[in-house]
């Protein structure tokens, strides 16, 4: 007798968009997929920011599935999240709703109460997943999953921590579910994400980097960088991949590897790193020179401040501003971009505070032509030490899963920074874009036209920054005029939109 057709078990993921024409494929749920997959399981992808009607592709994608995966961090992913979950909610009460990522591990209790949340997943989701979603199909009592959360009798049951895995145990992620050629249409650039290590050595204190790996650095050995890294820019013809640890240098050798490794293989793809300005400046020039044939093109370091009161209060004491100048002479020497992060407003930071800020990045971009600045304004996320402080300091923790949407960086206004002095503050994060070049991931398509005049409104922006005068912002109005002309490459889903639209009511 021929063999019944039993169709694929299915787990739908929904990726809620950041908010960017830079976006590529997520991590977090090509993480899950693979045991996923492995185990039989017919994985579908559907990321907002390259589905235009996604609300109705997810409904349909769930009518014959386990579950609903979505992965988020803190932020405007919570809006679509909401969204989503709500809608699928309305067609069947019952439908699973699993939510997982950074956001859902550190505030477990208050994203598991929202109406629409059945589970979460905390910390790393590989195993947990999977053993959950077996549960759901047998209907069993996942009681003894670790690093779950879950709901019964109106009451929130979270299991013990899973212990976190050395990332050499972890399985390689599934890139091929991703969708490439949609994201280079959105972008203009071929690209993805890469995680070689996890965690940090450092404490900083608006990080929540601690609350979920606790500190403990693990990282692939150069090898297994190599041979993966090569082997992913080929398949899937990829000119650059974020490596996304949050320190990457600290350990040198294994850099070192890294780049010895490359080169070896003839890698073709560029590649940026993130690190702390003190392991940078511990790099040779030997060293940079070598990174540099390997393709790295860009190190992104977290500055932060201009102010030695400042860094003091962020937990910062192992970074001095002679680090931050001889990396950037260093990084340019060698033809690689050293990018730096400026956090404004940080609690304790004043006038004078703002001005050695803004003056240290002038200083720099006219010492090293080259280097760039990327600005925000401090954001007080869950699980950093600063929350810790957040009822002193003043600020109002949201108290819903939905509450926090609106906690984006750009657009935060805070106790001490509000009304006249935040809107000058925006205008001042303006003018420096538009003083000195940045290159974002996404492909220029600016004409050479605009390009000129871009750069002439760019010394005037210079001097007002210089005499902190901000009044009647023509230069500002001219450079938006000037971005009307590339607008085409403007993302779906907008951050500022997000940000002015009320949130969801309660799921």
């Amino acid at each position: 007798m021929p063999k019944s057709f039993s169709p694929p078990r299915k787990v739908v993921f929904f990726f809620p968009s950041f908010a960017s024409s830079e976006a590529t494929a997520p991590l977090g749920v090509l993480a899950v997929a693979t045991p996923l997959i492995r185990a039989g399981y017919q994985v579908v992808l559907v990321d907002s920011t390259i589905t235009p009607d996604y609300r109705k592709r997810v409904l349909e994608e769930v009518r014959d599935a386990v579950c609903l995966g979505i992965s988020l961090v803190t932020g405007p992913m919570i809006r679509e999240t909401v969204e989503i979950a709500r809608a699928v909610k309305e067609w069947n009460p019952e439908f699973p709703i699993i939510l997982g990522g950074w956001h859902p591990s550190l505030l477990p209790d208050q994203t598991l109460q929202a109406a629409c949340v059945d589970y979460i997943v905390r910390g790393q989701g590989e195993d947990a997943l999977l053993e959950l979603v077996k549960h759901l199909e047998t209907r069993s009592a996942p009681d003894l999953i670790p690093g779950i959360g879950f709901k019964r009798g109106g009451k929130l049951i979270l299991t013990p921590e899973r212990p976190l895995k050395p990332l050499v145990e972890m399985p390689p992620k599934a890139y091929h579910i991703a969708d490439f050629d949609a994201y280079e249409r959105g972008c203009g650039k071929r690209w993805a994400m890469y995680t070689s290590s996890l965690a940090c050595p450092f404490n900083c204190a608006y990080c929540t980097n601690a609350g979920v790996y606790g500190r403990k650095w693990n990282a692939l050995p150069p090898e297994q960088f190599v041979e993966e890294t090569v082997d992913l820019t080929r398949r899937y013809r990829l000119e650059m991949l974020w490596v996304v640890d949050d320190n990457f240098l600290v350990d040198l050798d294994r850099a070192r590897g890294i780049a010895e490794g490359l080169v070896r293989e003839r890698s073709q793809f560029k590649w940026s790193i993130q690190a702390t300005t003190n392991m940078v400046a511990r790099l040779s020039p030997e060293d940079l020179k070598l990174l540099r044939r390997a393709g790295l093109h860009q190190v992104c370091q977290g500055v932060d401040s201009g102010s030695p009161k400042i860094l003091q209060l962020m937990n910062k004491t192992f970074q001095d501003f002679d680090q931050i100048y001889e990396s950037a002479a260093r990084c340019l020497a060698a033809d690689i971009r050293p990018s730096f992060n400026i956090i404004f407003a940080f609690p304790g930071e004043g006038a004078k505070e703002r001005r050695e800020t803004i003056s240290f990045m002038m200083d720099v971009c006219r010492r090293f032509p080259g280097a760039e600045f990327w600005t925000n304004i401090f954001t007080p996320y869950p699980g950093s030490p600063i929350m810790e402080r957040a009822k002193e300091i003043g600020i109002e923790v949201p108290a819903t899963l939905e509450g926090w949407a609106d906690f984006f960086p750009r657009y935060t206004t805070l106790p001490w920074l509000h009304g006249e002095e935040h809107k000058r503050l925006q205008v001042t994060r303006e003018y420096l874009r538009i003083a000195f070049d940045r290159i974002p991931i996404a492909a220029d398509t600016r004409g050479p036209i605009t390009r000129i005049a871009q750069k002439s409104i760019s010394l005037p922006a210079r001097w007002r920054l210089d005499h902190d005068v901000y009044k009647y912002p023509v230069e500002i109005w001219l450079n938006n005029q000037l971005k009307k002309r590339t607008a085409s490459s403007k993302p779906a889903v907008d951050a500022k939109r997000l940000a002015n639209t009320p949130a969801e009511a309660a799921c």
